[in-house]
């Protein structure tokens, strides 16, 4: 019965067959015959699938990627090249000029920090492309239920008038 309906539903709005809907198109479908939104909070959703590094990654990109990291890496590293050249003078340094450790050090940290980046950016594309369906999703039943409410005037138009028209004739 539900299924009969889902198929009607399908054939009036979209001129096709339920069965030939994609996935997305029959949700909307579904949503419809319930009287259902389709509207998700698509952070919360998305949040409750990441695992815990992925949750660690997103932090750390964060961090990377902000002000108060850039300035405390400077600082470390103003820190670190001064006081290597005072120690140079007292001839006790433990990583002199060109500071070969300093670099190590950078090399390490942006060879680390890059592939996590990256795999956060990855994750907002799919987190983009989860909004895009959904946008596609809210989209497509707010045009059918549009279309719906056209019929329905219609239909009130079409009675009213053939209403006024036994009217007149019966006069």
């Amino acid at each position: 019965m539900v299924k009969k309906y889902f198929e009607n539903l399908a054939k009036a709005l979209l001129n096709i067959r339920y069965t030939d809907l994609d996935e997305h198109e029959k949700n909307v479908i579904q949503a419809i015959a319930k009287q259902e939104t389709v509207v998700t909070d698509l952070n919360e959703s998305f949040k409750e699938q990441l695992t815990f590094g992925q949750r660690i990654a997103d932090r750390v990109a964060v961090f990377g990627g902000s002000w108060t990291f850039i300035i405390i890496f400077m600082s470390i590293m103003v820190i670190w090249m001064v006081t290597n050249t005072i120690l140079l003078a007292a001839d006790k340094t433990f990583d002199p000029y060109p500071f070969i450790l300093l670099n190590l050090g950078l090399s390490s940290l942006a060879a680390l920090q890059a592939p996590i980046i990256m795999m956060s950016q990855n994750r907002q594309s799919d987190k983009d492309r989860m909004a895009a369906t959904l946008n596609y999703e809210v989209s497509l039943k707010t045009d059918l239920e549009i279309m719906r409410l056209h019929q329905r005037l219609d239909e009130l138009i079409s009675q009213k008038n053939s209403n006024k028209e036994e009217f007149h004739d019966g006069e």
